[in-house]
């Protein structure tokens, strides 16, 4: 609880940032998930496991409490013969690695089937990204549909990285804040999407994070170009979709209250403004008191 609004955005933002223990935990599961595609996919397989990494939010440490799930990247060597033998079917290659795994609890997830997902009795779960090198940088990715699209969550961690940093460090505070938002109010944006969102909205930050907030909801476009090859990432809402019509919606909300909060802060109403921003961001949101 806090007395005034600056106090309250300073505990929310703690409250969103894991803790040593969780950020042990995180790890711990790309290890142990490491440990089981080693000896699914040894040195001597025909893929054999070149490497792990954590990818996604935990990657580029954007990673917000409570934990959900953890993306792990999965690269396996000898790549132009796997290429050359599940070219025309990713999937069979990513229905290899799942029933590899298959004496632990796993399932084939993602919005076009491109993940295993390994099951844990306590979150976080493991979403594993089965990958081979790309030629010119990056990876090659089953598509779900049998075919392959590039990806590479090495650039993107770096780019949001430098981001940060260009932007004082105020920007993966604001990412984190922004992922609880999203989470509040149904989801609508996928979260690298948000992410670049965020970083292309501004060209400088500062400490005032209720006034960040506020511009956010205001100026950011959702419409943006992946950093590493320029797709568009905010093709799974069409420009006359209900789910892109609904996150317009969401935004102009969250602005609305926003600038009510700012209000009642600017004439010392820190009640009321803690109030606003509670709607806002959800009841992880600390309360008045």
């Amino acid at each position: 609880m806090a007395t005034t609004t600056a106090k309250a955005f300073d505990e929310f933002k703690a409250k969103l940032t894991l803790t040593s223990t969780q950020r042990d935990l995180v790890k711990s599961r790309r290890e142990t998930c490491h440990g089981y595609l080693e000896k699914a996919f040894p040195g001597s397989s025909d893929m054999p496991l070149q490497k792990t990494k954590l990818i996604g939010s935990a990657g580029r440490e954007t990673i917000i409490r409570p934990l959900e799930d953890v993306d792990v990247l999965a690269v396996f060597g000898d790549a132009q013969e796997v290429y050359s033998k599940y070219y025309g079917n990713s999937r069979k290659f990513l229905y290899r690695v799942r029933d590899a795994l298959d004496e632990y609890q796993v399932e084939v997830v993602g919005a076009r089937g491109q993940a295993v997902r390994l099951f844990y009795k306590q979150k976080p779960h493991v979403d594993i990204a089965p990958v081979l090198p790309r030629s010119g940088g990056g990876y090659l990715l089953p598509a779900g549909d049998g075919k392959w699209i590039s990806t590479n969550p090495d650039y993107h961690e770096t780019w949001l990285a430098q981001k940060n940093q260009d932007l004082g460090g105020y920007l993966k505070p604001l990412v984190r804040m922004l992922r609880r938002w999203n989470r509040e109010h149904s989801r609508y944006f996928k979260s690298f999407h948000l992410e670049v969102m965020a970083a292309n909205t501004f060209s400088s930050l500062g400490s005032n994070s209720r006034e960040t907030c506020q511009a956010f909801f205001k100026h950011a476009n959702i419409s943006a170009s992946d950093p590493a090859f320029g797709g568009a990432l905010d093709d799974y809402m069409g420009w006359l979709s209900t789910r892109r019509a609904n996150a317009k919606q969401a935004m102009e909300a969250a602005e609305t209250h926003a600038a009510k909060a700012l209000r009642a802060e600017a004439t010392g109403d820190h009640k009321t403004a803690i109030a606003q921003w509670r709607i806002v961001f959800g009841d992880e949101f600390p309360a008045y008191g």
